[in-house]
């Protein structure tokens, strides 16, 4: 589609999409916020809370393929519809919820919602935006989930100040009716007219093991690695996959196509999409507690912290947008991720007395990081598939992205726990977290335990942030070696599948530069 036939409309389609997508951003964050509250008004123990958490994260990861190719069948803007009307119903549910139970069914259901809203509303940015403005579209798209994650704290902490703790599910739903309405009257609808059938004994496969998977790396931290429900699980994970890798590759209709991973544009752009994701939940895990816990903050100030984050991104995805037609993401994507991996390898050298500079500057930068690495490694992605299966090819990433942030947290998460108890000569409650010893420090009075968890919370931090540098830098230098350079695109379908996928070869040609097609392109090897 070029841009004499592109629908006037389209940017003000894209506003729709981005507010859907904000709401899904804070709200992967707001909620941490009213958990005290929660368990002190509803009698909710740790296990509880853990449920109130985990029930959104396991059902949207689960649903996300199936979401897709539903998407790619019936249509992507009718299944946004029933994705905000989901998300919106089911907070009402959570607003005026009495019981843990009403709690989690409300996330739950949730979790299916914003299972459709997030990989419908990126897979219909090919088929609305001509080529040269798609890297400018999914960088705004990206844009908008990003600035919801530090609003959750900024807006939990501010509700809850005012407002019972209903109101953190109460403030997703004027977003989400005017989500709704506007999605309703400018998207065009779009589907593939080729769609494969509904593959259920796939479609199976593909959610119970990415819910097994993900609730297992999610469970870890808390029983164990070597726990024998977390082993159960894991491994029933893995076996469930692997039946639906080796199920899809025999058929002669596959459901999912695994023949994208034979495109080097979307096996190592989608690589350098999970990196960021991966070190962005250590990251977003660590933070937070040392910011309440060793430095003093309120929900509000932990938020506010957040910002530097948020606007090193914006600033980047707007610059990733004019750097990709001219450099490639050859040249861009790495460059994203060593600036991503140096600022986190800065922010491990920190100790428990540092002052909020050093973490503002290593936050700025490794926001500069995720824009120019995440959202050009996006549009690598969404390069190579062809606008009518765009569905099943974004909840394919995204799905990769969200076990990617999970077992970020679990592995990560782990890593801490292990450096803290290691280095904290204490035993009791306060060995469990940083947390549960400056709450024992405060009964006691006890101020060497408190200054002793700190020192300890901040080194397991320190080797969190450590190995999150080393995996982005790694990442970096395998995505220049193997991404296929500007003018490397796709001259026919046989590598990678595009024929059967019905695709133009100059998408892949575009793709190849960020949106703009090289005057002689070479097929890549």
């Amino acid at each position: 589609m070029d841009t004499t036939t592109a629908d006037p409309r389209r940017w003000w389609a894209l506003g729709a999409l981005v507010m859907g997508v904000l709401v899904l951003g804070f709200d992967m964050t707001i909620l941490n916020v009213a958990l005290p509250t929660m368990a002190t008004e509803l009698g909710a123990d740790t296990g509880d809370l853990q449920w109130i958490v985990d029930a959104y994260t396991i059902v949207f990861a689960a649903l996300l393929l199936p979401a897709g190719l539903l998407g790619d069948r019936f249509g992507r803007k009718k299944l946004i519809l029933v994705g905000l009307g989901l998300f919106g119903a089911a907070s009402l549910l959570g607003t005026f919820a009495d019981s843990v139970g009403m709690v989690v069914a409300a996330r739950a259901l949730m979790g299916i919602g914003g299972a459709l809203i997030m990989p419908l509303s990126m897979s219909i940015l090919p088929s609305l935006f001509p080529a040269e403005e798609r890297s400018r579209a999914i960088s705004l798209w990206a844009a908008g989930m990003a600035l919801g994650m530090p609003l959750g704290p900024i807006l939990g902490g501010l509700l809850l100040q005012h407002f019972w703790w209903g109101s953190v599910f109460l403030l997703n739903v004027p977003f989400v009716v005017l989500a709704g309405i506007a999605c309703a009257l400018l998207l065009p609808e779009s589907r593939d007219p080729h769609a494969g059938r509904i593959d259920v004994p796939a479609s199976v496969f593909g959610a119970v093991g990415l819910a097994a998977l993900v609730f297992g790396v999610i469970e870890a931290p808390r029983r164990g690695w070597v726990d024998p429900v977390v082993l159960v699980l894991a491994a029933s994970g893995v076996l469930l996959l692997a039946a639906l890798v080796l199920r899809e590759t025999r058929s002669r209709t596959p459901m999912i196509d695994f023949g994208l991973f034979r495109d080097r544009h979307f096996l190592w752009g989608s690589t350098a999409a999970v990196v960021p994701s991966f070190v962005m939940g250590g990251v977003l895990f660590v933070l937070p507690q040392r910011f309440a816990s060793v430095d003093g903050f309120d929900a509000l100030g932990t938020g506010v912290r957040l910002v530097p984050l948020m606007g090193g991104l914006l600033v980047a995805a707007v610059l990733s947008d004019r750097l990709v037609p001219h450099l490639g993401f050859r040249v861009v994507i790495p460059v994203g991720l060593l600036l991503l991996g140096g600022a986190v390898l800065l922010g491990s050298t920190g100790s428990a007395s540092d002052g909020y500079g050093l973490i503002a500057l290593w936050l700025t930068l490794a926001g500069f990081g995720l824009g120019l690495s995440l959202v050009p490694a996006t549009d690598a992605v969404m390069a190579t598939i062809a606008p009518e299966r765009a569905g099943v090819g974004s909840a394919l990433l995204q799905s990769m992205r969200q076990v990617g942030g999970a077992l970020g947290i679990a592995l990560l998460g782990s890593l801490l726990a292990a450096a803290y108890s290691d280095r904290l000569d204490a035993v009791g409650p306060a060995d469990d977290s940083v947390a549960a010893a400056a709450q024992v420090a405060s009964r006691t009075g006890d101020t060497a335990l408190l200054a002793d968890a700190q020192s300890a919370f901040v080194h397991g931090m320190d080797l969190v942030l450590l190995v999150c540098g080393g995996v982005s830098v790694v990442v970096a230098l395998l995505v220049a070696a193997f991404l296929p350079g500007r003018r490397a695109a796709v001259a026919t379908g046989e590598e990678t599948g595009e024929a059967a996928r019905g695709a133009r070869p100059d998408r892949a040609a575009d793709g190849a530069a960020g949106g703009a097609a090289d005057p002689a392109p070479v097929a890549s090897a």
